[in-house]
């Protein structure tokens, strides 16, 4: 084999500039790939990780089943067509009555790690002459722990305040930053819709980095709002943890199907992101493939002139002995050699663009805040850039290979071949 890498290296040589230039090609792909993949799936990976640890990995709420035609269907047969206008829904209070029931039956469930009650509400939080409209979660503290992560994003871990202080507040940080409020120890007015208020002291901060999130939320003792609310004893959700984060949706199914309760995964209360995480990775490889093929096409035109050109090289040396196998193998070497070399070049490149990338500190928010980009540093990147570069250089070769190999030396000398 040493005498066809000979060759086949000085076939590349003889074409430098082409050769450059199609190395080039496959670098810039294979760079693309592997730092596009780390910014998108880095920003994926983080949104998701927040959410799994914030939010429920299942929630449970009543079931609100409204059947418009309830009263007709008790007077007439199915056979009668009816069509009702105007129906006033039926006022359901929106509470898990069974919720200790539940808690009892399922946190030995293999698979769940913990259960929590919420109460869940809208406020008004005034400080001073201002007012900012919140998501408020009345929370037991001590189950909450169990059931989620909040106690990793409160920026003084005082989530234990809340069992000693039945007034303190959690803010989110955006929020806090909305009414001025710097510092623990301030007093806020807490407004329910029915009007009554009650003062709260603001014994932390809540900051996950996701901006909806920390501009909507506030959390206070269950039993805090179930008074200020006047719903003593009620709870609307149940938020459920369990281990494997994946089996979310078949251990909600199962919960629904025994409870007869609206069970939500947290794959199904952040649909819409993930089909939106599926386009923008769709989009994403779509372009690094449109790059990847471009220098495929260089690829496949450096091989197919050097076919052209070199007919009467071929031809000497299929007369000195190569058979057809060793041409083939001599041009589908080429493409692997100028693929290896764009990887090489490629991955150096990437890792010197990640490296950049983590050193520049700049305050991004939206969706999420962060203090610079967020890189998913995965190997595997290079892994899958590195086989699909390859790919496309070897598919580029394979055409101007079989070409090759099919030349005929007794035709090309008789033709007196170039």
């Amino acid at each position: 084999m040493r005498h066809v890498l000979f060759v086949s290296l000085k076939l590349i040589l003889q074409r430098r500039r082409q050769t450059v230039v199609s190395t080039l090609g496959v670098a810039i792909g294979m760079a693309a790939f592997v730092v596009m993949s780390s910014l998108m799936l880095g920003f994926q990976k983080h949104f998701i990780k927040q959410v799994i640890d914030l939010d429920a990995h299942i929630s449970i709420k009543p079931k609100f089943n409204y059947d418009e035609k309830r009263i007709l269907s008790r007077v007439f047969d199915e056979d009668v067509i009816v069509e009702v206008l105007g129906s006033k829904p039926k006022e359901v209070r929106d509470k898990l009555g069974d919720y200790r029931r539940i808690i009892e039956e399922f946190s030995s469930l293999e698979g769940i790690l913990g259960m929590s009650p919420h109460l869940r509400g809208n406020a008004i939080v005034r400080f001073g002459p201002k007012d900012v409209p919140v998501n408020l979660f009345g929370i037991d503290p001590n189950l909450e722990g169990r059931a989620t992560s909040v106690e990793r994003y409160l920026e003084k871990g005082n989530l234990d305040s809340l069992k000693v202080r039945r007034n303190g507040i959690i803010l989110g940080k955006l929020v806090a930053r909305d009414l001025g409020v710097r510092e623990t120890g301030k007093k806020v007015i807490l407004i329910s819709p029915r009007g009554t208020s009650q003062v709260f002291e603001v014994v932390d901060f809540f900051n996950s980095g996701i901006t909806t999130i920390d501009k909507s939320r506030a959390y206070i003792h269950i039993r805090a709002m179930q008074k200020l609310y006047d719903r003593p004893n009620e709870v609307n959700e149940l938020v459920v943890r369990v281990k494997d984060v994946d089996e979310a949706v078949s251990i909600a199914r199962h919960i629904e199907a025994r409870t007869g309760h609206d069970a939500q995964s947290w794959q199904e209360a952040y649909s819409n992101f993930l089909q939106l995480f599926k386009i923008q990775k769709t989009i994403t490889y779509m372009v690094v493939g449109a790059i990847l093929l471009v220098s495929a096409f260089g690829i496949f035109n450096i091989l197919m002139m050097t076919v052209l050109e070199k007919q009467r090289d071929i031809a000497i040396l299929k007369a000195m002995g190569y058979s057809s196998r060793d041409i083939t193998y001599i041009f589908l070497l080429q493409g692997f050699l100028i693929g290896a070399m764009g990887v090489v070049i490629g991955g150096v490149s990437a890792y010197v663009a990640q490296e950049y990338l983590a050193s520049i500190e700049i305050d991004l928010e939206g969706l999420i805040r962060a203090k610079g980009f967020i890189l998913d540093r995965s190997h595997w990147y290079y892994v899958g850039g590195a086989l699909f570069a390859l790919a496309f250089s070897w598919f580029a070769s394979v055409y101007p290979a079989r070409r090759a190999a099919k030349l005929n030396p007794v035709d090309i000398f008789r033709s007196g071949g170039a």
